[in-house]
């Protein structure tokens, strides 16, 4: 199992809700909580990760549904280096790029960092996780930690 995964489940730093009709401010505040509450950002932590969406547009929206909600400026209130997932049942809806697709996700891997060097192998172990297809499509299916599980175990790769 990733490293990064394993940590997701330690720590708890996992939540999942149904995501209709709510806006992508929301869905990102309600990313954050699980990371509120284990200590590793403050609770305004999300906002700074709102203004640089609206600043900069969806850019945290990748490939495959999946959104990582992170803040590419000096962050104010992370305390820990620390990924949580929020899974949601229906997509949420984080506008258009720059170029006028509609950017999508059910995934949402969201990230505080204090030390770059965690920082960066958080990263590294994430894009492996991403580049499991399976394993993604899977865990947008998740609405337990035994799911989550489940579904690591059966999609794991000897990567991480």
């Amino acid at each position: 199992m990733s490293n990064v995964l394993e940590r997701i489940i330690e720590r708890k730093h996992y939540s999942f809700i149904n995501g209709q009709g709510i806006s992508w401010q929301e869905a990102v505040r309600l990313s954050a909580l699980p990371l509120v509450e284990e200590g590793s950002v403050d609770k305004d932590y999300y906002k700074q990760i709102v203004a640089c969406i609206e600043k900069h547009g969806p850019y945290i929206v990748l490939e495959h549904n999946i959104a990582m909600p992170h803040t590419t400026e000096n962050p104010i209130g992370a305390y820990k280096t620390a990924v949580g997932l929020m899974i949601c049942e229906n997509m949420i809806d984080f506008g258009q790029d720059e170029s006028g697709e509609k950017k999508e996700a059910n995934l949402l891997f969201t990230l505080s960092a204090v030390n770059g060097d965690e920082h960066m192998e958080n990263i590294s172990q994430l894009m492996d996780v991403f580049m499991n297809y399976d394993l993604i499509e899977a865990l947008g299916k998740c609405r337990s930690e035994e799911d989550i599980l489940a579904a690591i175990k059966k999609h794991q790769t000897n990567e991480a």
